[in-house]
């Protein structure tokens, strides 16, 4: 037994270890939710929330808040959030939808998602999404399926729930396979590998993004995968490297027994990632990848501006296909 066991399971110093446990947790959140902010707060009390990071990609907004106005089911409130500015176009939206609308003055992602965590007190479910991240039908529900069925039955305990992505690490080799795709896109790119680092053509190549977005005729458009897939038998996988959370379920005991998003100086951009994904292995809890829901994403960082003039020239692929 630990010193900190003996302090706490002895009579005379429970009280002891109870305040310093206390100390010790009051410090972390001041540290970790540490900035000013503006919050319109909209929410009806609902026990699952959609948080959305928004506020320097406006121009994929005219496609991605239709689809999440279109999809979410309205058993789910709904918090953008912007870290580090506020946006009078996204104040605007969230008004005409009736989602509350979290703006924060210091920029810095895993204060901007512990600040909203903390105001969405009714919910324990969340939703999280990126804004370059273009939701489908059913997946919302698939991934509280998948979510549900996994904790019952399955043989993990979960750290978070992703659906497939095909701009993604590990979804862009489970879609190859499961399109019959994987010798084509060796031979147009790179022997697909589950993993995404600076060098893989899946995050560098904006020739990569394009063909998963359309280019070419192989990929399906993200509407009509998502539905093959929704149509198909439950089945989910669990990934064993590290997961890009631009699209994941979690719930608030996750967070909290992670001790919040974790806080460092500057924006923190990646820090809620590579954090999220190590505490998972730290206490073996999986990330589970729910092969019955798809969606979109944009691009990553080194493909971007060649992705955003893509966006302008091909809008047709992105919006909602009828």
């Amino acid at each position: 037994m630990g010193f900190r066991e003996k302090l706490r399971d002895n009579p005379t110093t429970n009280g002891l270890y109870c305040r310093l446990r206390d100390m010790k947790h009051n410090y972390y959140h001041r540290k970790n939710t540490s900035t000013k902010y503006n919050f319109t707060n909209r929410s009806t009390g609902k026990n699952k929330c959609c948080i959305i990071l928004a506020g320097y990609k406006s121009f994929v907004w005219d496609t991605v808040f239709p689809r999440i106005k279109k999809f979410i089911p309205d058993d789910i409130d709904v918090c953008v959030v912007s870290s580090g500015l506020y946006s009078e176009e996204l104040d605007k939206i969230c008004s005409e939808n009736d989602w509350s609308y979290l703006s924060t003055n210091r920029n810095n992602v895993s204060v901007a998602q512990n600040v909203a965590i903390d105001l969405m007190k009714d919910a324990e479910f969340f939703y999280k999404l990126d804004e370059d991240i273009f939701v489908t039908d059913g997946y919302f529900k698939a991934l509280m399926d998948t979510y549900n069925k996994v904790s019952r039955d399955g043989e993990y305990d979960i750290g978070f729930v992703a659906p497939l992505i095909p701009i993604n690490g590990y979804g862009h080799l489970r879609l190859l396979k499961r399109l019959g795709l994987t010798d084509l896109y060796a031979e147009k790119f790179e022997r697909p590998i589950y993993a995404s680092y600076s060098t893989r053509q899946i995050e560098c190549n904006p020739d990569v993004a394009e063909f998963f977005w359309g280019e070419g005729g192989f990929f399906p458009h993200i509407d009509e995968l998502a539905k093959q897939l929704k149509n198909d038998e439950f089945s989910y996988s669990a990934c064993p490297v590290r997961f890009s959370i631009g699209a994941i379920l979690f719930t608030r005991e996750t967070w909290t027994k992670m001790g919040m998003f974790p806080v460092t100086h500057g924006s923190g951009m990646g820090l809620d990632e590579s954090e999220f994904c190590a505490f998972c292995i730290k206490e073996s809890q999986a990330i589970i990848v729910a092969e019955n829901a798809v969606v979109g994403h944009l691009s990553f960082g080194n493909q971007n501006a060649a992705m955003k003039e893509y966006y302008g020239k091909h809008h047709e692929r992105f919006e909602i296909a009828e």
